[in-house]
């Protein structure tokens, strides 16, 4: 069954710092779980991870909670291997368009993002609407080296809809979506997602598979 989500709105989160909208989704946003370990044979390793997810007529908000082994941040370019690091993902479709989008974040918010039809067939987002990509993590945004131990760490990002070519004000029923947390470069690699992804080897670019996002 196809996993969904309520997205619900909040008036007025736009003009908040972020460290304070975060607080507002604890009790106003809807959480779920990335707790979908796709490989279990080869990746067996689930950290603990799931999101609060909300919007306003501007943006979508997803505030990732994470708490697991190995930190690690060394890229700090927009647009790097961030999947290398801690990282935090999110893929959205629009209903009858060939085109996804995917939006990655390692855990001091360094993000890649682009539009694509396939893992291989990408136009990435330019330097000025990168900037317009919202984040707040609470590890810093200073690049380190893999720290070992146990951390827990939140990253807290709002997506302009028109960056992905919808009105805010004016949203289709639903999209498709799906959420994801990997760490490839990782001591401990592993590769979570929110709706399964029931392939043989590890491919977050499956649209196929994608669960639902409906807004309120």
């Amino acid at each position: 069954m196809k996993k969904v989500i309520e997205v619900p709105f909040v008036a007025g989160l736009g003009d908040k710092p972020l460290a304070q909208v975060s607080e507002i989704l604890e009790t106003q946003g809807v959480r779920q779980a990335i707790d979908c370990v796709d490989w279990p044979d080869e990746f067996p390793y689930k950290p603990i991870v799931s999101f609060s997810i909300a919007r306003d007529n501007q943006y979508l908000y997803i505030d990732y909670f994470v708490r697991g082994n190995y930190l690690l941040a060394v890229n700090s370019t927009d647009n790097s291997p961030v999947w290398q690091d801690s990282c935090v993902e999110f893929f959205i479709q629009i209903p009858g368009e060939k085109y996804y989008y995917n939006f990655e974040f390692n855990c001091i918010g360094t993000a890649l993002a682009a539009r694509r039809t396939s893992r291989s067939d990408a136009e990435h987002f330019s330097p000025e609407k990168m900037a317009r990509i919202k984040r707040y993590s609470t590890v810093g945004n200073k690049p380190f080296r893999e720290m070992e131990g146990l951390f827990p760490w939140e990253l807290l990002v709002a997506i302009p809809f028109d960056l992905v070519g919808l009105d805010g004000k004016h949203l289709p029923e639903a999209v498709a979506a799906n959420f994801y947390k990997c760490a490839d470069g990782s001591s401990l690699p592993h590769y979570l997602s929110w709706s399964p992804i029931p392939v043989e080897k590890p491919d977050f670019h499956r649209p196929e598979y994608f669960g639902e996002l409906r807004f309120k």
